[in-house]
């Protein structure tokens, strides 16, 4: 099966953060602000007068934070392609840059600059361009410290989707399922092997892979597909596209495996134990760029409840949680909820066209 893919090694060669993303943006303007008014606190004689000069610098410094913020995220996709070296300088040299030009664009209005002469105007910017340096590479080295420490967790996490997903019950089920097709239905039996083979394909690759939208639904109705002939007519199926057409599908972005565990659960707790039709209602709905994605499902039996709060099923959710914060920090989420008897698992993400 086709399918859009970053490597490991391309991910590790991109130091720069995604200054694009919201809370990339939250963690720096906190950090930067924070540590200013530590600073002008203990350089001033008393608390208030060190909160007056930091409401003083305060336009400075969110012009050119955010400035700094905006450059970084609009030359990522070329700063990506240069050697890490040149990545960290660039986290250095342009926010000096930005912070610099920031400094004398505010020095030179009259109602900015009139309680400060030229000289403490252009102390200020040497001042602020040395800040803005100290600050981009320390936040840079923060957040490349912060992405390796969630590679354990992507290892651990592949882990347990193997051992969440490739169950093998489902495996013999499967097999089953087309041996009982190979006489009276020769070419569908075929044609659920090879289901059954890409499915498989594509549970054993890398948890940091990307795919399009179009791929990751494609695996779903693959995996649907197979368990339709083992469950038969218990198993009905409700796909809601809005707003979504081909060329959303062909070029969204999301990590591999984030729609098809949360279908499997839909089955194993909502189809599995009870004897008539159930319908999986999936919804995926573009907002301009947010694809929001639902899957609902009754809960059945009294001991279905029980099970949608099993270890199992919490570790697919915690899995998925986990993938969701370390590609998109807090723009993604994934929130579940058991209301009146159904279940839903609500998963929302930005919609990027191109690769994280």
């Amino acid at each position: 099966m086709p399918s859009t893919t970053l490597t490991a090694r391309a991910r590790t060669d991109i130091v720069i953060p995604d200054c694009c993303n919201l809370g990339t943006i939250l963690v720096v303007l906190l950090t930067v602000n924070g540590a200013m008014l530590a600073v002008n606190l203990l350089q001033s004689p008393g608390w208030q007068a060190g909160v007056l000069e930091f409401v003083e610098k305060s336009l400075q410094l969110e012009l050119s934070c955010l400035s700094s913020l905006f450059v970084l995220c609009g030359l990522r996709r070329i700063l990506r392609l240069l050697p890490r070296w040149q990545q960290h300088a660039a986290c250095a040299l342009l926010p000096a840059a930005v912070a610099t030009a920031v400094a004398h664009l505010l020095g030179g209005a009259d109602w900015f600059g009139a309680s400060a002469g030229p000289d403490a105007i252009d102390g200020s910017g040497i001042n602020a361009a040395l800040a803005a340096a100290l600050f981009g590479l320390l936040l840079q080295h923060y957040f490349a410290l912060r992405t390796r420490a969630f590679s354990p967790a992507l290892a651990e996490a592949r882990l347990q989707a193997l051992q969440a997903r490739i169950r093998p019950h489902f495996l013999f089920n499967s097999l089953n399922a087309v041996l009982s097709l190979i006489r009276t239905e020769p070419r569908q039996a075929e044609s659920t092997l090879e289901d059954l083979a890409d499915l498989f394909r594509v549970l054993m690759r890398d948890a940091r892979d990307i795919v399009t939208l179009d791929d990751e639904i494609r695996v779903c109705q693959q995996y649907l597909a197979i368990e339709k002939i083992r469950l038969g007519d218990r198993l009905v199926l409700d796909w809601e596209l809005q707003n979504v057409d081909d060329t959303v599908l062909r070029t969204a972005r999301i990590p591999s495996l984030l729609l098809q565990p949360l279908l499997e659960n839909a089955v194993h707790y909502g189809v599995e134990p009870v004897a008539t039709p159930v319908q999986i209602t999936v919804r995926v709905r573009r907002s301009l760029d947010r694809i929001d994605i639902v899957v609902r499902n009754p809960l059945g039996a009294a001991a279905s409840v029980t099970a949608h709060h099993s270890v199992g099923n919490h570790m697919a959710l915690a899995n998925i949680r986990e993938r969701l914060l370390l590609f998109y920090d807090v723009e993604a989420g994934l929130v579940t909820s058991s209301q009146d008897g159904w279940f839903e698992a609500r998963l929302h993400f930005p919609y990027r066209k191109e690769v994280l």
